[in-house]
């Protein structure tokens, strides 16, 4: 299977230029009465708000009413309108054929209720045409969106995308809000691999865009509940589950082309950092802290473990030379990557010297709390020991990656 290139330049058109640069299909089923008032509105506000050609497609999914006579009656009336009859019923089948035919480099749908907010449409697909997102879809589950809708609603929209973070690990917040838009090019690559052509069509293509590396823009929306909806909750609860079942067996089987897709859509790997920007720091902090708590414990224990004989003081440098040692062997290896006998001596000494700045900030925490009282409580000492070992940890850290991190070329 081949795709395209899928650029990433920002679309380049005119507000004079006839082609369109969005298209926004409105898939529809037995809508006779409303499909006039919600083309209309729609048509209206992109003409007033919207700084670019545009078309509206209407996408008849086989209705047996009078939907495809007002849908042509309206491609008759408004210029921008088109019509595309289907003769079998799917959201997700009239969304692949819409937007497989549409010469617009931007593609868009919504639900005919309109029950999201317009004003939400050009914040949606600016991303995409700027050229800085791939995908871009409506949330009612942002803070900041508002929505209008019963408790029932509420619980299952929030239920399945619970459990969609939990048995595929998506990362988008609303699968199912009715207001969403790609690029002409990314939609090339991956309309032939999404299978539903119903209700779960839209989490399909969501989940393959984030497991391609791309880019999925996020709006938050205002929406008030349709309450004529006419989806059937109970089976496209069912659908969606069945759904969820056989895209996690395609991901676990790998038998989707994913490695392909990332290297053909995916955006590419970011330019190595200036020189002045540490590299890997994450994955350095992350090692470093792991060694640190391994040699925070067996400190503590040899200190315990020698308090009674050697003393506060004696015990403390002794514990704290025997952890240097292996706290720092262990981050030449494990935290640096290096290995080997080249500069070990140098490492170790510079290991040393961050020995002597924890000495002193944990002896000299002692000394002061020795100096408060006498005979401090053993938990007490710990306590300030703790506190002091985590300042010079710190301090043995910028030590250490100043003199063993190796920058890349």
């Amino acid at each position: 299977m081949t795709f395209p290139s899928a650029p990433r330049a920002a679309v380049r058109a005119r507000p004079t230029t006839p082609t369109a640069v969005l298209d926004v299909v409105v898939p529809v089923y037995n809508e006779e009465a409303d499909l006039g008032p919600c083309v209309r509105r729609l048509h209206a506000h992109l003409t007033a708000h919207f700084p670019y050609p545009f078309r509206i497609t209407v996408a008849d999914n086989a209705s047996v009413d009078g939907t495809l006579a007002v849908a042509e009656a309206l491609a008759a009336e408004l210029p921008e309108v088109g019509v595309l009859h289907l003769d079998a019923k799917g959201r997700g089948r009239a969304l692949r054929a819409a937007w497989s035919a549409s010469p617009a480099p931007v593609l868009a749908y919504m639900d005919v209720d309109l029950s999201t907010d317009l004003a939400a449409l050009l914040p949606l697909v600016a991303p995409l045409i700027s050229g800085h997102s791939d995908l871009a879809i409506g949330t009612r589950l942002a803070p900041t969106s508002r929505v209008v809708r019963g408790a029932k609603r509420e619980v299952i929209s929030r239920g399945y995308n619970l459990l969609l973070r939990g048995t595929l690990a998506v990362r988008f917040s609303d699968a199912q809000c009715g207001f969403k838009a790609i690029r002409a090019d990314v939609a090339a690559g991956l309309l032939p691999l999404v299978q539903d052509t119903g209700w779960f069509f839209d989490t399909e293509l969501l989940v393959l865009a984030q497991r391609a590396g791309l880019r999925i823009h996020e709006v938050p929306v205002d929406w008030v509940d349709d309450p004529d909806s006419r989806v059937d909750i109970v089976a496209t609860a069912l659908a969606d589950l069945r759904g969820i079942g056989r895209l996690a067996r395609a991901l676990v089987g790998a038998t989707l082309p994913l490695a392909e897709l990332r290297e053909q859509l995916g955006r590419a790997p970011l330019a190595a950092p200036p020189a002045q920007v540490p590299v890997g720091l994450p994955r350095q902090l992350a090692r470093f802290a792991a060694v640190g708590v391994a040699s925070t414990l067996a400190y503590l224990v040899l200190f315990v473990a020698t308090r009674g004989a050697l003393g506060a003081q004696a015990a403390n440098l002794l514990a704290l030379l025997v952890t240097a040692v292996a706290n720092t062997a262990a981050n030449r290896r494990l935290t640096f990557g290096i290995t080997g006998r080249r500069h070990a001596a140098r490492h170790h000494l510079q290991g040393l010297v961050a020995f002597v700045l924890g000495l002193a900030l944990t002896s000299g925490s002692l000394a002061a709390l020795h100096g408060v009282t006498a005979e401090p409580p053993r938990p007490a000492e710990l306590a300030v020991l703790v506190a002091a070992n985590l300042a010079a940890t710190a301090l043995r850290f910028l030590l250490l990656r100043l003199g063993m991190h190796h920058r890349r070329p």
